[in-house]
């Protein structure tokens, strides 16, 4: 053995030994010696030495310096010795205990500590006990990071992550391939000290001890050990870095309240966190490939034999906490979206709550929805990243008060501009392409997405758009904007025609010649209406390029036409629709209706035209139903002004009908079917709707003496007349000169009379009576003017008969019975002759069968009076 070795073993802790990695650098391992044993072998093959307490105390006696009791220091005299160690060994050291001490409890006890020593003493690499043997193996994994393993006798291996400083090795526990905080430890310099810590991580360091290595020296510079430390988080696959934070608590001794705070001072002001991107390099890791894609880390390895190494990451990128963000439960689908827009951000799989402990302690800025909002209006990215973008926030709005934080989020609009607050865009789902609207802010097709409404977007159809009060106060100002009538156009493609308000219309387009005219006036080339129109109809034709260009549907929706067209509002507040005759249809209403629907331009068809006119209107929904309605304006201007042979719809009769067969004309249209003429009722004549040019024309058809009605129809229809007097003015009717008498002779009105008492129509010739019914008599009195019977002719029943009454003469029973007469009131008086004398408009005495004079009811019965 050489001499500076035998120096080392009895320099009592003052080693000379200058390698760093050698077995005692401290001279800490052959001093444990004495725990248990006075006589200790130290064999090498170099030489050999023998230590001896009781060999010492011998020599001193000798030398006169010690008493039999004194106990001397076992380690400081040597002496030769010529046993060689164990075959196969370089060195040995024997033992022999004291005899107070079991040697299997202190076997025992070594196999507990075996596991530590290799840990602490990195130069060992086995350690037998007995039949027992602990290994232990290093792996370079890249980055300055070891995976080091201790096996134990049975097989079972525990691993650790293993890094190097300039002053200390950190040892990080894994269980299952994963990274987890050690338990709390003490100091080991190298070996275990009295100096409690709770780190996360073991801490073996080359830091100055008292001679009893339990405690630190005073003023060794404690916080240096964290220099690097740092530099062991960034070596980790990020997934394990936060391990390595110190989580709040108290120190458990003064050395670890001192290396605590270096150490998060160290993690704070230094690059490690693992932040969102694109590493620049591909990973130097060997064994291992580390995703590019945004956000994505490296697993942690497993260990264990073949498993991969850990990851080297130092190429992914990372930040210094104080500068980075941290969104809560950031998902992979926001970080990919976040990566360049909120800076240095913490990737999603250390956002969750597990990790805001640490996270805290690090001071990282912790972000919010109304950040990311905030974030946001600066962005200028295409309409699809803005879909991706609200579909990964989408998860986080999950109550009002989240919604409320993305208010101010920004939207793309179809124009191409970016604005502040889902609550002032409308949404339409229908859209496929961008249509840019300058009057509504209407979110970019490509960018819609149902959070968007969740937010307070309004949802619109392309209907709603087009009939949006900004838009009609533009085309009132601008009708020929090139842009506003593009835009218009190509929503008009995606809308309901019925559901358009009427002003589209007044946008301007060009004809055949090149002159703008609004829409509504403009017909579609080869539209079917051409056929039915006048001559000179003020309409033009849509040029065919830009029917070509927007499509037939687009443009008959913003009113040009095809067939009729129809014009519609909501609480319409007068006639203001530009349609013939409206003042008039409307003055004769009611009330104002509610809502206003007719077909338009009836006053451009050609007389001629008509029958085929009705087939187009019945042949169309839209037209069909306002045909059917008998009090709307179509009906309405069909009965008056459309004609069939020169005559108004309004003056035939349905086919069904007889009410004034024999006046009117009936109606004749071929091809229609039942339906169809059911649902032409409305526009033709109508005994329950007579209107002062039907009243005429009745009249006039009952006084043309070429007719020749029934008795039946003309005393109904003079009852029709009676009933619609009171809506008629009839200072303004014109009346002929003769009238319809119910001897079915047309007579001059002025030798007629309107019989209001039936009985005098038995004693009055037929030729001078007029007939309609007995309670309206005075009503068409009035409108004929022509006097009533009872004011006219005066009657006298002559005799005084035999007064009785309905109930209690025979006759009266019978006669109730025969003719299925109500409970008559008055007296019954019977006669053997009935005569009556008549004075005014007529004069005579006449017999008639029975006769009325107040209450009283005369019946003629011969025979019948004693």
């Amino acid at each position: 053995m050489e001499l500076s070795g035998v120096h080392a073993l009895t320099a009592l802790r003052a080693s000379g030994k200058a390698e760093p990695a050698s077995v005692g650098k401290f001279g800490v391992g052959f001093t444990a010696v004495l725990a248990v044993s006075d006589d200790i072998e130290f064999r090498s093959t170099t030489g050999s030495l023998h230590f001896s307490r009781a060999r010492t105390r011998e020599a001193l006696r000798q030398q006169g310096i010690a008493t039999p009791d004194f106990q001397p220091p076992a380690l400081r005299l040597t002496w030769p010795l010529e046993a060689l160690p164990t075959p196969n060994f370089d060195t040995e050291v024997v033992l022999r205990l004291h005899d107070d001490i079991d040697a299997d409890a202190l076997l025992a006890a070594m196999r507990e500590e075996a596991a530590d020593l290799l840990l602490e003493l990195p130069a060992l690499q086995s350690i037998r006990i007995g039949d027992d043997e602990f290994t232990s193996a290093a792996r370079e994994l890249g980055d300055g990071l070891q995976e080091l393993q201790v096996t134990g006798p049975d097989g079972r291996r525990r691993a650790w992550w293993q890094f190097r400083t300039a002053r200390a090795r950190w040892l990080l526990p894994l269980r299952d391939g994963k990274a987890h905080a050690a338990p709390h430890d003490v100091l080991r310099a190298p070996t275990r000290s009295d100096e409690e810590l709770s780190l996360p991580a073991l801490l073996i360091a080359d830091i100055p001890m008292q001679p009893d290595r339990r405690r630190l020296l005073p003023g060794a510079r404690v916080a240096e050990l964290a220099s690097g430390y740092a530099e062991f988080a960034r070596a980790l696959p990020p997934t394990d870095r936060l391990v390595l934070v110190p989580t709040p608590g108290f120190a458990r001794s003064e050395v670890d309240g001192l290396l605590r705070e270096a150490l998060i001072s160290e993690l704070q002001t230094h690059s490690w966190l693992p932040v969102v991107g694109k590493p620049s390099t591909p990973s130097l890791a060997a064994d291992s490939e580390l995703a590019a894609e945004p956000g994505h880390v490296a697993e942690a390895p497993e260990s264990g034999p073949g498993a991969s190494p850990a990851v080297g990451s130092s190429e992914i990128p990372t930040a210094v906490p104080a500068r980075a963000s941290v969104f809560p439960d950031l998902t992979p689908e926001l970080a990919d979206l976040l990566d360049d827009i909120a800076g240095p951000l913490l990737i999603p799989e250390l956002s969750g709550r597990a990790h805001t402990e640490a996270l805290a302690v690090l001071d990282v800025h912790r972000l919010g929805l109304a950040r990311l909002a905030e974030l946001s209006g600066g962005v200028e990215r295409p309409p699809a990243w803005w879909r991706d973008w609200y579909a990964a926030l989408e998860p986080f709005v999950v109550d009002p008060l989240s919604a409320e934080e993305l208010g101010a989020l920004a939207v793309p609009l179809a124009d191409g501009r970016l604005v502040t607050g889902p609550r002032t865009v409308v949404l339409d789902d229908m859209l496929e392409v961008a249509i840019p609207l300058h009057w509504a802010r209407l979110v970019h097709p490509e960018a819609a997405h149902p959070l968007l409404s969740r937010l307070g977007a309004r949802s619109a159809t392309a209907a709603d758009l087009l009939a949006d009060p900004a838009l009609h106060a533009d085309l009132e100002d601008h009708p020929d904007d090139p842009d506003l009538v593009d835009a218009v156009l190509r929503l008009a493609a995606y809308a309901d025609p019925d559901a358009l308000p009427p002003w589209l219309g007044s946008i301007e387009l060009p004809d055949t010649t090149g002159e703008l005219l609004p829409a509504d006036e403009l017909l579609l080339p080869e539209a079917p209406l051409y056929a039915l129109l006048v001559e000179d109809a003020p309409l033009g034709t849509v040029a065919k390029e830009i029917v070509d260009e927007y499509g037939a549907q687009a443009l008959r929706a913003v009113g040009v036409g095809w067939d009729f067209g129809v014009v519609a509002e909501s609480d319409p507040t007068g006639p203001d629709h530009h349609l013939d005759d409206e003042e008039a249809w409307w003055a004769s209403l009611p009330e104002e209706p509610a809502e206003f629907a007719a077909v338009r331009d009836l006053d451009l068809i050609d007389d001629i035209a008509w029958p085929d006119a009705l087939h187009q209107l019945l042949a169309v929904p839209k037209t069909r139903r306002l045909l059917a309605d008998p009090d709307g304006y179509t009906a309405w201007w069909l009965r008056r002004h459309a004609r069939l042979d020169g005559i108004p719809l309004g003056h035939h009769l349905h086919p069904g009908d007889a009410e004034f067969a024999g006046l009117l004309p009936h109606f004749a249209v071929p091809g229609l079917s039942h339906g169809d003429l059911e649902v032409l009722r409305s526009v033709l004549a109508d005994p329950d709707r007579i209107t002062p040019d039907l009243a005429e024309t009745l009249l006039a058809a009952l006084a043309d003496p070429a007719n020749n009605p029934e008795p039946q129809i003309v005393s109904r229809t003079h009852g029709h007349l009676a009933a619609a007097a009171s809506r008629l003015d009839l200072t303004e009717l014109v009346l002929p000169e003769r009238v319809r008498a119910l001897s079915g002779d047309a007579v001059p009105a002025a030798d007629a009379m309107v019989l209001d008492l039936p009985w005098f129509g038995l004693v009055l010739p037929p030729d001078r009576l007029v007939l309609g019914d007995e309670e309206t008599a005075p009503s068409l009195a009035t409108l004929l003017d022509l006097p009533l019977v009872s004011e006219s002719v005066t009657a006298e029943v002559l005799g005084t008969g035999r007064s009785t009454s309905w109930s209690a003469e025979p006759l009266g029973v019978v006669l109730r019975q025969l003719f299925s007469l109500a409970p008559q009131e008055g007296e019954l008086v019977l006669h053997e002759d009935l005569r009556v004398r008549l004075s005014g408009a007529v004069t005579g005495t006449v017999s008639v069968p029975w006769w009325r004079v107040g209450t009283e009811t005369h019946i003629r019965v011969p025979g019948v009076i004693a």
